[in-house]
């Protein structure tokens, strides 16, 4: 068997694999995020939650695929390596960058909703003030 479909191998069953992982990572502890947001609505929350799961696996599965094919031929086991590691490696910072924007978003989406229960107020307001002329 060519040394490059052995790299390639390699690379799909590792990059899938660590996709997998992530993204069930993320699926996971997402949801907590998404029913805090949600109101406790939990049928929302895991709906929500799929979707973006669904999304973060076509994104990066398609980055895999798109990254797979490279035009020098691996001549040695040394080439296998080196090949290996720098697609896993570019690969695991598209993982950490999509991770990294996955918590971003899910906390501006869960500040949002700390702030809007936020907004009301404790105490039903008891009178009404009429503001001064001089104000």
């Amino acid at each position: 068997m060519d040394r490059t479909v052995i790299a390639y191998v390699i690379y799909l069953v590792v990059s899938i694999a660590l996709t997998v992982w992530v993204a069930r990572t993320l699926s996971h502890n997402g949801r907590i995020f998404l029913a805090d947001v949600l109101h406790g609505n939990e049928k929302l929350a895991d709906a929500v939650n799929h979707l973006l799961v669904v999304g973060f696996y076509l994104v990066n599965l398609g980055f895999v695929a798109l990254y797979l094919s490279d035009d020098e031929t691996i001549e040695n086991t040394r080439g296998i390596f080196e090949a290996l590691s720098t697609k896993l490696g570019v690969v695991l910072l598209v993982l950490g960058v999509m991770h990294l924007g996955n918590v971003y978003v899910l906390n501006k989406i869960r500040r949002r909703g700390v702030m809007e229960r936020e907004q009301l107020p404790p105490v039903t307001p008891q009178e009404w003030v009429a503001p001064t002329a001089g104000a």
